[in-house]
């Protein structure tokens, strides 16, 4: 088996994630995909508020901070501005679903020649646990404390199937990080939204289902087996949309 290495793409310390958080492995397939890319010295990691944000410590190369929900934003300025680096954000689900809702289906409809890695946790990790956007129904958190109602919170969003009917997205897929098989369809999903990307086809959005046992309250362990049970009948792993294969 080939040895690991710590990603280029990536400084040499610990990523300040809580033991088992999978924020720490979608991080670093994205900078495996970026070392594999040789894009290093090229991309921008555009992040917001929330755990998201402790990429400002760990990613190597460019990253760059905006305002809650704002980093769809800031990303389209970069791009546009440099329209050859590779840019992406890299955002959780209350930043991305909730505060910047309006931020990153109007980038998506637009579709701005940037990527969107989203990391589903169904929660507000940093803030202490409150229910956000992607919360599933009967899922506790701290505002919903004995689980969340649709009937007066209504149903949790699903932003694949939200962006992929837009028009203009020309990738839009979900994978769940809590298997080998799932964590292998992540990277190549990564890869080829950046690849897509630098040829100038347009945005490309990838949903990373992943855990916080934190706030959930559970072992790193049972959050694996939570995922198989109720987050990914809801929030079904796919290809949504690919114009390459569709073409």
């Amino acid at each position: 088996m080939p040895e690991y290495k710590r990603p280029k793409s990536l400084m040499p310390m610990a990523t300040g994630y809580c033991p088992g958080c999978m924020h720490a492995l979608a991080t670093r397939l994205v900078a495996d995909v970026i070392d594999e890319l040789n894009q290093k010295d090229n991309a921008i990691n555009v992040v917001s508020v929330g755990c998201s944000a402790l990429n400002l410590y760990s990613w190597a190369g460019d990253v760059i901070g905006s305002a809650h929900g704002r980093a769809p934003a800031v990303a389209t300025g970069i791009k546009r501005s440099m329209p050859d680096r590779l840019v992406f954000t890299y955002q959780g689900d209350g930043d991305l679903a909730a505060i910047g809702l309006a931020e990153i289906m109007s980038a998506a409809n637009r579709g701005e020649n940037f990527t969107v890695v989203f990391a589903n946790n169904q929660t507000y990790g940093m803030t202490g646990g409150q229910m956000a956007p992607t919360t599933l129904i009967g899922q506790r958190t701290t505002t919903t404390r004995f689980g969340r109602d649709a009937a007066t919170t209504g149903y949790p969003l699903q932003m694949c199937e939200l962006i992929s009917v837009l028009k203009a997205p020309v990738f839009v897929a979900r994978y769940a990080l809590n298997s080998p098989k799932g964590v292998m369809d992540a990277k190549k999903g990564i890869k080829k939204a950046f690849q897509m990307q630098l040829e100038g086809k347009g945005f490309t959005f990838v949903e990373l289902l992943t855990n916080c046992p934190t706030n959930w309250g559970m072992s790193p362990l049972d959050t694996l087996e939570y995922m198989n049970t109720n987050t990914i009948p809801y929030f079904k792993p796919g290809i949504y949309k690919d114009e390459e294969a569709d073409a």
